[in-house]
């Protein structure tokens, strides 16, 4: 069972609303003192106060914008310099739609926010677990890492990098007390899809989860030691079976030889 540090901060990236809101407090909720970070400080001023008259903990606002490197270097040196306990990496942001009506510049800042800040971030914060020995991880990735989209290249690839960074780091740190774990939400009734000035019905409503669902799932799951949580899915077989294949496939392309398919060549 995954117990968080007694000392230390909990920082959790995109807090102001949705998921991240909801970490927020189910961590405060565990007497850990916060460090809230999200571009709109109004939200995170109000959600501090909620938090703090409800949990009496100690909450800390930082507005930062993690695509601009300024605001990134500014979070990275605090996760570098104090004494982090948990990092949430919830930030993130979809850039739907089909890449030929895309600008450049769009499809840079969601790799810039799903894929760089995450990297750095999670970064930064090993260098302190390591240094203590102890640390709690948590990525969001999504199921759309599996779902290669005509409507979602970057944000689908962008997903597909947190989903191995992650789990390559969950090997590279398997035989150590700082635990890592990857989230992958299907639909979930948050902001994402009317921030992008899409609607929520892309999905049938029977397709998502509330952002309270999903986080107390994947802290569930924590708590027994799930390195991956998929709180949508029913039968956990269907993950096994995933896994079963992934292996089988990776094994099969190590035959060094070509498949029986290319004999005229």
């Amino acid at each position: 069972m995954t117990t968080f540090p007694k000392a230390g901060l909990a920082v959790i990236t995109g807090a102001s609303s949705g998921i991240g809101a909801v970490y927020a407090d189910r961590l405060a909720k565990q007497d850990l003192p916060l460090l809230l970070i999200a571009r709109r400080m109004d939200r995170l001023r109000a959600l501090a106060e909620a938090l703090q008259t409800k949990y009496r903990v100690p909450v800390e606002v930082m507005s930062a914008d993690l695509v601009k490197g300024d605001d990134l270097a500014r979070v990275e040196t605090r996760l570098e310099r104090e004494q982090i306990s948990v990092l949430v990496n919830n930030a993130g942001v979809g850039g739907l739609g089909p890449t030929a009506k895309a600008s450049r510049e769009k499809m840079e800042d969601v790799v810039k926010l799903d894929v760089v800040a995450l990297m750095r971030l999670t970064h930064a914060a090993l260098v302190g677990f390591r240094e203590r020995d102890e640390g709690v991880l948590i990525n969001i990735g999504s199921v759309i890492a599996f779902a290669p989209s005509a409507g979602g290249a970057v944000y689908a690839g962008s997903k597909a990098f947190v989903m191995n960074f992650t789990r390559s780091l969950q090997m590279e740190y398997a035989k150590t007390p700082i635990r890592i774990q990857l989230v992958m939400p299907g639909p979930v009734r948050t902001e994402f899809f009317s921030s992008q000035g899409m609607s929520d019905s892309i999905f049938p409503d029977c397709a998502f989860l509330s952002a309270e669902q999903l986080v107390d799932a994947a802290m569930a799951d924590l708590h027994s030691g799930q390195v991956v949580s998929t709180p949508a899915i029913a039968d956990p077989q269907t993950w096994t079976n995933l896994e079963t294949a992934r292996t089988d496939y990776l094994a099969a392309n190590m035959s060094g030889r070509l498949g029986p398919r290319y004999s005229i060549l």
